[in-house]
């Protein structure tokens, strides 16, 4: 899909964080009793990529999930995230140096203590997880380049959650599952005979209910990309980063 769109007034994007910034704002205001939740919000999100890089640095499943759970721990008790200036530079950037300093000295320290204070321990279905080893142990780099692209992975899967969210907040569900695969597909691969067949619906408007579909998505996975960069930086740049890390090159 080529990514290109503009800004939605949907109710769903209204309730959404103005950008994963303010997760990160808000995580570094002393005594504030929303500073653990908007963490865990923040670990949430961007897990899966900074997990996938403690395991190609040779870390076991068990060791890389302590590892990066504290890691988000240590950011709020240590208040790195202060020196997260949105000004200064990118979410992507910040967070994989800030865990490279980590590696290198804090793990051995944190470690000999009690592990997951001020932030609630993330779980994630087995088959998740292991997904995710098994596609680290395949890597042939040592998790840099892999990084990039398990970023834009992710930012796609935060979209197409929210994408989704919105269709069942409409009550649409099972319009969604069945037309989410469109959404991969390229103009003249998608069947839509089959598509209306199992909507329900003429082939006139599945073409339209397919067209909003890849548009809306367009407009999600662009305000994601956006809500990691710092003021002023070029969206499209990095963008084409992300398009060039997914195809590998």
């Amino acid at each position: 899909i080529s990514v290109t769109s503009q800004t939605s007034s949907n109710e769903s994007v209204r309730s959404f964080p103005l950008t994963r910034w303010s997760l990160v704002l808000a995580a570094t205001r002393e005594n504030n009793p929303d500073s653990a939740a908007a963490l865990e919000s923040l670990c949430r999100c961007y897990w899966n990529p900074l997990y996938a890089y403690v395991l190609r640095r040779g870390q076991s499943p068990h060791d890389a999930q302590d590892i990066t759970q504290e890691f988000f721990c240590r950011l709020l008790e240590k208040r790195w995230l202060e020196s997260a200036d949105r000004e200064k530079g990118k979410l992507r950037t910040f967070l994989i140096i800030a865990l490279k300093k980590f590696m290198s000295n804090e793990w051995r320290r944190a470690s000999a203590q009690r592990r997951g204070g001020g932030v609630k321990p993330v779980s994630f279905d087995h088959e998740t997880m292991e997904k995710i080893h098994a596609v680290a142990a395949s890597s042939q780099d040592d998790g840099d380049r892999s990084y990039d692209k398990d970023w834009a992975m992710t930012l796609l899967d935060l979209t197409v959650k929210r994408l989704r969210d919105e269709f069942s907040l409409a009550q649409k569900l099972n319009d969604f599952e069945i037309l989410k695969d469109s959404l991969s597909a390229t103009n003249g691969n998608i069947d839509y005979t089959e598509i209306s067949r199992r909507l329900g619906a003429s082939e006139g408007g599945t073409r339209v209910a397919v067209h909003r579909l890849r548009k809306r998505f367009r407009e999600i996975y662009r305000e994601e990309i956006s809500q990691t960069l710092s003021e002023g930086e070029d969206i499209e740049s990095e963008m084409r980063f992300l398009a060039t890390a997914l195809a590998g090159k």
